[in-house]
């Protein structure tokens, strides 16, 4: 199975650039299933439904998302009208929406998605991922009612991220890092077959501080005052992502490479899917 993850979108610059290039990525690569982040596509802050449903129809099969999730008050409402959209799974009961969900992928692979969100340096801080992890495996285990097993786990310490991705190592297919918004260099398949990587990077303008201008977090950061709002940039996006070959016999990993598609990273696009 192909598997494409993209990282968060930031912005309008961010969210047209995944729109514009994912049909096109799905049909030259003839990807499987594409999961997103899509916690900062609105102006930087949340998501709403009506770009929760654009990126559906741009190919997208699921919407993660993180600590951002409710920053659009409509996204309470719509949480719970979607199968294709995620919010952490490790929200206490009786939040709206889910957390994980099983699809089926254009291979007819069963394909079960989660997202969670961690604790360390992170607000408001949700019930244990690990708990989370464990119950949603339990579930669903790989190789039983799943073909594949994605995580997308929100977080800011990498050291948390990884130790989730040994926790699950040999039972998920994947486990990616969001939230960061810049792209790690540790793309790998962890010993026991789970491809791995902290932060899957964002889409949206790198000539900014995480995708937002520049001018006021630098001016926060010296001043300590702030001079007006975070605004999301507005120059050409990157598109930064995962790519992961998953066996149609075990689930796991077999090969996996990062995804950057724009006018300031480096370009990568992974040799297997040349």
């Amino acid at each position: 199975m192909r598997f494409l993850f993209l990282g968060d979108m930031v912005g309008k610059t961010g969210r047209t650039a995944v729109w514009e290039r994912l049909p096109g990525l799905i049909g030259d690569f003839k990807l499987d299933f594409v999961v997103v982040n899509g916690e900062n596509a609105a102006g930087g802050f949340g998501i709403t439904e009506d770009i929760f449903l654009e990126t559906i129809n741009a190919g997208a099969d699921v919407v993660t998302t993180g600590n951002h999730v409710w920053d659009q008050k409509e996204a309470v409402t719509f949480a719970s009208r979607h199968d294709q959209f995620l919010r952490p799974a490790n929200y206490p009961a009786g939040t709206p929406g889910r957390g994980a969900n099983l699809f089926v992928a254009r291979n007819g692979a069963r394909v079960l998605v989660s997202n969670i969100m961690g604790r360390v340096f992170m607000h408001p801080e949700l019930d244990d991922p690990f708990t989370a992890g464990e119950a949603i495996l339990a579930s669903c285990p790989l190789g039983e009612q799943a073909d594949a097993v994605i995580f997308d786990f929100h977080a800011e310490a990498t050291s948390e991220k990884q130790c989730f991705g040994h926790f699950v190592d040999g039972r998920a297919s994947v486990v990616v890092g969001t939230h960061t918004h810049v792209p790690t260099a540790d793309c790998q398949i962890l010993n026991g077959g789970t491809a791995y990587m902290s932060d899957a990077g964002m889409c949206g303008d790198y000539d900014s501080s995480l995708g937002m201008e520049k001018e006021e977090p630098l001016n926060r950061f010296i001043s300590k005052m702030p001079k007006g709002r975070f605004e999301a940039a507005s120059g050409p996006a990157t598109i930064c992502g995962m790519a992961v070959e998953i066996s149609d016999r075990t689930g796991l990993a077999e090969k996996v490479a990062p995804l950057r598609l724009g006018p300031r990273l480096a370009e990568t696009v992974p040799d297997f899917w040349r």
